[in-house]
């Protein structure tokens, strides 16, 4: 790992911060500068043309042929400047006629080149022998009736002396300006990582026992507040989910301790008291029925679990509702005539389904031993099986039993829960029958609801159609 990764993160925001402006500067100085040169050498250049033309007119050749240059020339004012230029002044064969005392023994440029100052000013940068670098501006005259060429030049050094002067100031302020944005921009990025630091600190002290905790929320609608919405979201399907195998593990172990005392409190009857073998029978006989009771409740705790972790895989097929309806009803049916109950099943052969029918059949056995429990004596229970508007095949189960309050419909399909709990407890139902028929249709795409009946209860089971 680099050093620069195991600093704070507001630390490392204001390295890349300050990096990245002075980048910026850099390069906006770089580029300045390049500006100012050819801003300046355009200057010059500008300025030499001027001198060119006012050169010509303080040229002359004297009698004895040599060029001279007159200095006093009344129309020419700026003739004074003349003398802090570099002249030079050849013959098209490249002959030096005249130089001024400035250029000393340099010489302006080499040889003339095919066409120079020909039809207009030769503007270039050149070099003197002594390494100096200067702007020079040509021009070819018809001096006296003699053709020459005039080369004017500056001395660069003016420009490059600015351009200096302008990076020892960018020099001088670049480190207060850059120490002035970091000192900011750590101000900036320490203000707007606090409210992840203020989540993280609440983070830190929740745990199981505290999850109703939830991270503060500074802005909802910016990137911190997002995340911080998205963790609550998380801890409240936490807080749920903790509840849930709270109460799940309260009531089943509550639901285990039942048939298990009474296990224990017929077996200890026994053993107190000397009994016939038919009294024996009858102690065993009534242990007997509590461990069916007991096996029935971990069976329905272990399909429960099982399909938590998704470890029930469907069987999908095709079959016929009402086939499977008329199963179930000869299996259920036995307890209905104990009760001297009657249960009718009709609907469209027509109607086929597609899902797991294994997972649908225990649904519906579910669903019918609850409508068998809950109806009185000489009750009827009717299976309906049909077609809803929208296309799906229905299973509607109905009972003359005391039906569902409103206040408990949304609930009766939740684990362990009982409407009327002495009645339930005196059937012998742990609360499981319906969570499990709720968990079998959803799983193959279905949905069953309680809906409005004028006698007892009325489940409408949903199913996709083949």
């Amino acid at each position: 790992m680099r050093p620069v990764d195991s600093l704070p993160l507001r630390v490392r925001l204001t390295i890349w911060y300050v990096g990245v402006l002075a980048a910026m500067l850099l390069l906006f100085v770089a580029g300045t500068s390049f500006v100012l040169y050819f801003q300046l050498f355009h200057q010059l250049t500008r300025f030499a043309v001027q001198d060119v033309e006012t050169v010509e007119g303080l040229l002359s050749f004297q009698p004895d042929g040599r060029l001279t240059l007159n200095e006093d020339y009344h129309n020419h004012a700026q003739s004074r400047y003349v003398l802090e230029r570099l002249l030079e002044v050849i013959t098209p064969e490249g002959g030096v006629i005249y130089k001024n005392e400035r250029l000393g023994g340099n010489f302006l440029d080499k040889a003339p080149f095919t066409g120079e100052g020909v039809n207009g000013y030769s503007e270039r940068s050149s070099r003197l022998q002594d390494g100096q670098r200067i702007v020079l501006v040509s021009r070819r005259h018809n001096l006296q009736g003699r053709s020459v060429i005039i080369r004017l030049g500056y001395e660069q050094a003016a420009i490059w002396s600015r351009i200096q002067e302008f990076l020892t100031a960018s020099g001088t302020a670049l480190p207060v300006l850059l120490g002035l944005a970091g000192f900011f921009g750590y101000q900036l990025s320490r203000r707007s990582l606090s409210p992840l630091q203020d989540m993280a600190n609440r983070a830190e002290r929740i745990t199981a026992e505290r999850l109703n905790e939830r991270l503060p929320i500074a802005n909802p609608n910016d990137e911190l507040g997002h995340l911080a919405t998205s963790f609550n979201t998380l801890l409240n399907r936490l807080e749920q989910s903790f509840d849930r195998l709270r109460r799940f593990t309260a009531d089943a172990s509550h639901e285990l301790r039942t048939p298990l005392a009474a296990i224990r409190s017929v077996g200890e009857v026994g053993l107190q008291n000397s009994r016939t073998a038919s009294g024996y029978q009858e102690t065993i006989g009534s242990m007997l029925e509590e461990v069916t009771r007991l096996t029935n409740l971990v069976e329905a705790l272990l399909t429960v679990s099982r399909a938590d972790e998704g470890r029930i895989e469907l069987s999908v097929s095709q079959f016929s509702p009402l086939d499977l309806t008329r199963e179930v009803v000869g299996l259920v049916g036995v307890l209905a005539e104990e009760r001297h109950q009657k249960v009718s099943v009709s609907g469209e052969e027509s109607v086929r389904v597609r899902g797991d029918r294994l997972l649908l059949r225990q649904a519906l056995i579910n669903v019918l031993q609850n409508a068998v429990k809950y109806s009185p004596d000489g009750g009827k229970v009717s299976v309906v099986v049909g077609s809803a508007a929208s296309g799906r095949a229905t299973v509607t189960v109905s009972d003359s039993g005391p039906g569902i309050p409103l206040e408990h419909r949304s609930k009766v399909f939740d684990r362990f829960y009982r409407v009327d709990q002495a009645r339930t407890r005196q059937t012998g139902g742990a609360g499981l029958g319906l969570a499990i028929a709720d968990w079998a249709v959803q799983a193959q795409g279905g949905q069953i609801r309680v809906e409005d009946s004028d006698h007892g209860a009325k489940f409408v089971i949903e199913l996709p159609v083949e």
